[in-house]
Parts: structure tokens; sequence; C-alpha cells
């Protein structure tokens, strides 16, 4: 019996140490907006990135709350071009920031005319909550944020944005009865489901997946009330919304055939793009024109 009482112990210890590694981000971060990664992958456009962050931070902008279905408080940043411009909701990655995620992106946005909704994703910047998700519960904040702008904004065009883990919230959002004013999806560097970019960084620590995803998924449900499961490359399965993926092609993080296996899945409503020697997120900074200009073209298919 003691034997067994031990176990459990070390089971739940396992499990609450597999959360806090995977999944909780402490109320009391300090998240750095210039936190660029010093690898050689990012050398070569790091000053133009540092720049481009700098310039988004020191524009001018409305802070902005909703409630979630949950009833934590989430933040966004709303940025102001025109009334009654399209609006591009911005979701960043895990345990990244708005403001450095979007440096460029927002940018486009920007001189495209669209008004933005820059959003601290829950357990991020201003937003309450010390779990991330990874997009099972995002996708709902999601869509509470489109709630919010239609609400405020009225019959506007909207578009859906996101990196790394907020590409993956806007694809799974696509699976979610979406208002008709959604008009397309731009992912950057998503994956295709929470299960399978926690099971390759589980691997990477050198634990085995088939040992250490039990304790994850365990102590994803015990100490987050979070059962893993969906996914990107599930959601766009049927989805009516047109999505746009971009991807570095040297991502090592998320890998690019995860990509590729999302727009495998709904290849008639999937527009795929790869960036060769783009680290993850970095296909924007190593190749900007031809990411500007294919995003531009998808835009315009999409009628805005």
């Amino acid at each position: 019996m003691a034997i067994f009482i031990i176990l459990i112990l070390i089971i739940l210890l396992s499990s609450y140490l597999a959360y806090r590694r995977a999944f909780y981000h402490s109320p009391k971060r300090k998240e750095n907006i210039f936190n660029v990664p010093n690898s050689p992958q990012y050398s070569a456009g790091r000053d133009y990135m540092l720049g481009l962050i700098k310039d988004f931070d020191a524009l001018p902008f409305e802070q902005v709350y909703i409630t979630s279905f949950d009833g934590l408080r989430l933040a966004a940043r709303y940025y102001h071009v025109a009334n009654g411009a399209p609006l591009q909701i911005e979701f960043h990655g895990y345990k990244g920031t708005a403001i450095r995620d979007f440096c460029g992106g927002n940018k486009l946005a920007r001189n495209l005319g669209q008004n933005t909704l820059v959003v601290d994703q829950r357990a991020h910047g201003k937003s309450e909550g010390k779990t991330i998700c990874f997009g099972i519960k995002e996708k709902y904040d999601c869509l509470s944020w489109i709630n919010y702008a239609l609400e405020r904004f009225g019959d506007i065009p909207i578009v859906l944005s996101g990196v790394s883990m907020g590409g993956a919230t806007v694809l799974m959002a696509s699976g979610l009865e979406l208002p008709e004013n959604v008009k397309c999806i731009v992912a950057d560097c998503p994956y295709s489901s929470p299960e399978e970019i926690i099971s390759k960084e589980c691997a990477k620590t050198g634990i085995p997946p088939f040992i250490g995803m039990p304790l994850i998924r365990l102590g994803a449900l015990l100490f987050g009330n979070l059962r893993l499961s969906g996914g990107a490359e599930e959601a766009v399965k049927n989805t009516k919304v047109p999505i746009l993926i971009l991807h570095g092609e040297a991502d090592d993080f998320v890998p690019c055939d995860m990509s590729r296996k999302i727009k495998a899945a709904n290849p008639k409503m999937v527009t795929l793009e790869t960036f060769p020697d783009a680290a993850h997120g970095f296909s924007y900074i190593l190749h900007t024109e031809r990411y500007e200009n294919k995003t531009k073209e998808f835009f315009e298919k999409a009628g805005l």
C-alpha cells in the first residue's frame, strides 16, 4: 500500500512539473518586447526587427478589454487608421508579445488601410490567466474578440491573423461558426496540433513522448483544467473561410511540414507560401517584399 501511495505521489508531482513547464505562465511575468533570439538564424535581420518593434511600440493606441467565456479579463491594443475600414485581429505566439510578434504584420496591415486589434493572449501581457492553452481555449477568446469588434464597429470586414501559437489559434477558430464578417485568415508558422508540437518539444528534452505525454496530459487536466484535443489540421477540414499560411523553411521550432499537413487537410481553402532560410516567425523580416506581395494578393482575392 505504501509503495502504491508513493507511486501516485510521484505521478502527481511529475504531472505538476510537466504542467509548470509546458502550460504555466506566471501572473507576475515581465515580458520583454525586444527579446529577439541571439542565434545565428536571427542575426541577419535582428537589427531590422528591433527597429520595427521600436517603431510599433511608439504608436498611439487605445487600450481595450473584454471578459472571456471563462471569466478572465483579456486585453488588446486598438490602432485606428480609418472609420469603417476592415479590422485585422492579431494573435501572438507562445510566451511571446504582441508588439514583437506583429512588428511587421501590423505595419503591413496599417499600410493596407486596415484598423488593427492587437491581442494579448490569455496568460500574457495585460490579459489575466496563468495557463497557456495552445489555442484550445484561445480559439474561443478569438470569437469573443470578433463579437466585441462587431458590437463596437458594426458590419465591417474582419481578418484574423496569428503568429506561431497565434497562428494555430486563428486556424483552430476557423472550425467554429464564425460570422460572415470574417473574410479570411492569415497564419504565420502555425503548428498542426497542440499534441504534436508538445510531443516534439518533449522529445527534445530527452524524454520519450510515450513516457512524457501521459504526464503532460494529466498535468494539463489536473492543474490547468485543459484537455489536449483538436488542432489546426483538424479544424481547417471544414472551414468556410479562405486561409493563407506563411512559413519559414528553416523553422526548427515549428517545422514547415506542420503547415504542409494543414494545407493538405483542405487544399481548396488553404494557400501555403514558404520562405527559404527563414527561422521561426522570421519570414517577414528576411523576405519582406515577397511576404507583403503574397499577403496583398490574398487579401485582394478575399475582396479586401
